[in-house]
């Protein structure tokens, strides 16, 4: 098998352990980390392969890659990456798909759906003035959970969802068989046409899309508006994917019951804001799929391809 030579571009936000992980898994290939305080043309030139943590490359970096058979992004949106140019040049590009993380965001998801059924903040606040036995919270149970985009992460949470007692209903382009969604718990799985009905009838509206311009601002101020009162917005996804000021609003304005968010249309944020101090809002700073399940299986994906590569093969997980 042909030993590629590899250029990998970290992301200075993430911790540093995923590319630990990365490197470990592919460390047969010649490896070079990307040094932002070189000159990039050099470091890019002889690259047969560009481990791209988050999709975060430069038109720059592309254009000095002439001999790049696979551009790899370490990471599932590829929102930030300009995948129509890199598609222009003829490379591949590859991602490590919602499989990967699947796990770590319905985890994280029903957590936040918990913490805030259980009003999580106001219960530490009173630990902490030593106030017992209050507030009165609810529970999952026979509450309805409106899953949009019913892809690996929202068909996990709809697993773990189902043994809490949920009802749950869920959106997606693609049809699924009637034994996925017994499987699933599903009572009823629409299209993007029946958003509205979705959303207008569920406790908690959980998000599991893309992002691109067809999903941009799914929950909008007309669509918060459908939403039960009581109602709560879980996005672990993308954070554009809300208008972020018509939902600042309507928490602000107690016209929804609440938000668990851990993406944001700009990260980081400002923490002080207002909103985010509600006791209905539970707030994370991007680490839904946080984990070292996450980190190993996207680990996994990378070190196939680049073998793949070198073995002459189609990459998988093509995002092109």
């Amino acid at each position: 098998m042909e030993k590629l030579k590899v250029i990998y571009i970290p992301y200075a936000a993430a911790d540093p352990a995923w590319g630990e992980e990365l490197l470990a898994a592919v460390r047969h290939h010649d490896v070079n980390l990307y040094d932002p305080g070189k000159p990039v043309a050099p470091q890019f030139a002889e690259a047969n392969v560009v481990l791209d943590h988050g999709g975060h490359a430069t038109r720059e970096m592309i254009d000095s890659a002439p001999k790049v058979r696979l551009w790899q992004v370490h990471g599932t949106g590829v929102d930030k990456l300009d995948v129509r140019y890199l598609k222009s040049k003829g490379v591949p590009v590859a991602n490590t798909p919602g499989p990967t993380s699947a796990v770590s965001l319905a985890e994280s998801a029903l957590m936040m759906m918990l913490m805030l059924c259980r009003r999580f903040k106001e219960c530490s606040v009173n630990f902490g003035k030593g106030v017992c036995y209050l507030p009165t919270s609810g529970t999952l149970q026979d509450h309805t959970l409106g899953i949009v985009g019913f892809g690996a992460s929202g068909q996990a949470l709809a697993r773990r969802a189902r043994p809490f007692g949920m009802r749950i209903l869920a959106i997606d382009v693609v049809k699924f068989d009637q034994k996925t969604l017994e499987d699933h718990g599903v009572e009823f799985l629409g299209t993007p046409d029946d958003l509205d009905r979705v959303v207008s009838e569920s406790d908690y509206v959980s998000l599991h899309l893309h992002l691109n311009e067809k999903t941009r601002h799914t929950i909008d101020a007309r669509r918060l508006g459908l939403m039960k009162p009581s109602a709560c917005v879980i996005n672990v996804a993308r954070g554009a994917l809300v208008d972020e000021e018509a939902l600042y609003e309507a928490l602000s304005n107690g016209r929804i019951g609440g938000a668990g968010l851990d993406v944001f249309a700009q990260e980081p944020v400002d923490p002080t804001l207002p909103v985010y101090q509600l006791p209905n809002v539970i707030a994370l700073p991007h680490v839904a799929g946080c984990t070292d399940l996450t980190s190993k299986n996207r680990a996994v994906v990378c070190r196939e391809n680049l073998d793949r590569v070198a073995q002459g093969l189609e990459p998988i997980c093509r995002v092109d």
